[in-house]
């Protein structure tokens, strides 16, 4: 069967719930019925303001066929926002007041809401980016809102979408840091919670921060969210660490890591692009050390980039071909990979790799079921990995060596738990990361393949 309709056919069978909730662990998500939610996010950041009905249709597709669940994007966006007009040649606010909304603007955003919705995917909608309340160095702006009217806009927008399946994340890339950028953000969260206590709400941080340094005891924040930033070989598994800490503890997910097609550390003549690699490594981390939810970031995609815009930061590939690159696919490869496990069991667990395991691009990562009955380790350089494998208490145990490039599975077969064993995966050095899966055998898991 061709690998397209395979992937149609997985999303057709994993169809979502509205209204996301936080499990009664607090440790991931769950869809209504309870059953687990996996995170799986594109920063579509432009979506609303540049595309048009049938561009944002035709990218709706193509994140559901990859199995994508949630689409994070901007009403008042970054890119100059509130006076350049979007596709229709609408503004978003009369005069740039959040008293005064545009009625046409929105009315595309419904549209695009909807047709997300349609296709099972969840909108995390950032009611404005953070250059709307904080310019900083970056970022158009201008700066419209105060404590007062970000309350009034935040009801508002929350009443206009309440019905559809969304989550709700204010913040938009900026650090937090006076008394005024808290009451702002505090205050459009009430406002938000006044309408819609139906739908999860959290914080989009600026690089390498996360919302429970600013909000960890704030009874508004559902979940939290990290941005880790667009920098080679980012530590997020070291966020998760953190988040695990917190006295009181949410689920929390990475809502903004190193981007395909983005510039090394911004330094493309020195240093390069990421790639494809630089995005499964950020995503298994992240999961495999505590993660509730990983999102994927394309440079081009994010900025919805085209050869009629202005390219920030370098992009240099359309929109319409970025949808496919590399990492874009692999990342749902990852996704359904571990939904052939109970993956919200999975708890973070370093102490079962043996040897020298040094903070870096070969760093590898290690999670254990709390029922003890499977493993996985994600070796991003494919070095040979001893294992202690006695954390899982079955007399046989069955292996698997899971392939992130392209979601096959090899087997290792049955054998004697000995209570530690040397892994030698099939291939060394960049690009060649694996995922060693290790079951008890009595359970008979089917292969975890992507397919």
């Amino acid at each position: 069967m061709p690998r397209s309709i395979l992937l149609a056919c997985c999303v057709i069978c994993l169809q979502l719930t509205a209204q996301v909730k936080v499990s009664p662990g607090k440790h991931h998500l769950v869809n209504k019925d309870g059953s687990p939610f996996f995170w799986l996010g594109d920063t579509a950041w432009e979506l609303f303001h540049r595309l048009t009905k049938a561009e944002a249709i035709k990218y709706l597709q193509n994140r559901a066929d990859k199995g994508y669940t949630v689409i994070q994007a901007v009403v008042l966006a970054e890119l100059d926002g509130l006076n350049t007009p979007n596709a229709n040649g609408d503004k978003p606010l009369i005069d740039n007041d959040p008293a005064r909304p545009n009625e046409a603007y929105f009315r595309h955003v419904d549209f695009i809401v909807e047709e997300a919705n349609k296709r099972n995917l969840v909108v995390a909608m950032l009611p404005s980016w953070g250059d709307k309340w904080k310019k900083d160095t970056w970022g158009q702006g201008p700066e419209i809102f105060t404590p007062e009217n970000a309350f009034s806009y935040g009801a508002w927008i929350a009443k206009r979408y309440a019905g559809k399946n969304i989550v709700w994340v204010i913040g938009g890339d900026r650090h937090i840091a006076t008394e005024k950028e808290f009451a702002i953000n505090r205050a459009m969260a009430r406002g938000i919670k006044s309408k819609d206590k139906k739908h999860l709400l959290t914080f989009h941080p600026t690089g390498g921060r996360s919302s429970y340094e600013y909000f960890a005891g704030d009874e508004w924040i559902d979940f939290h969210m990290s941005q880790t930033g667009h920098r080679v070989a980012s530590p997020d598994y070291q966020f998760n660490a953190r988040a695990y800490a917190l006295k009181n503890v949410k689920p929390h997910v990475n809502g903004e890591p190193n981007y395909e097609d983005h510039p090394n550390d911004f330094k493309p003549v020195e240093k390069g692009w990421m790639d494809d690699f630089d995005t499964r490594q950020a995503a298994y981390w992240n999961m495999l050390s505590g993660g509730a939810g990983h999102t994927y970031g394309n440079h081009n995609i994010w900025q919805m980039y085209s050869p009629k815009h202005e390219a920030i930061n370098n992009a240099r590939t359309a929109w319409m071909i970025a949808m496919d690159q590399p990492g874009a696919f692999q990342l749902g490869y990852m996704r359904r990979m571990l939904e052939k496990r109970d993956w919200q069991k999975l708890v973070p667990a370093q102490e079962i790799i043996s040897g020298v395991n040094p903070a870096g691009v070969e760093y590898k990562v290690a999670a254990v079921s709390s029922d003890n009955d499977f493993l996985m380790v994600y070796i991003p350089f494919g070095q040979k990995t001893t294992i202690k494998t006695d954390q899982l208490p079955a007399s046989r145990l069955r292996g698997w060596w899971f392939n992130p490039r392209d979601g096959y599975c090899a087997p290792l077969g049955a054998f004697e738990n000995t209570g530690s064993k040397e892994f030698v995966p099939k291939a060394v050095g960049r690009g060649s990361d694996w995922v060693l899966i290790l079951d008890d055998a009595a359970k008979n898991y089917k292969e975890p393949s992507a397919y």
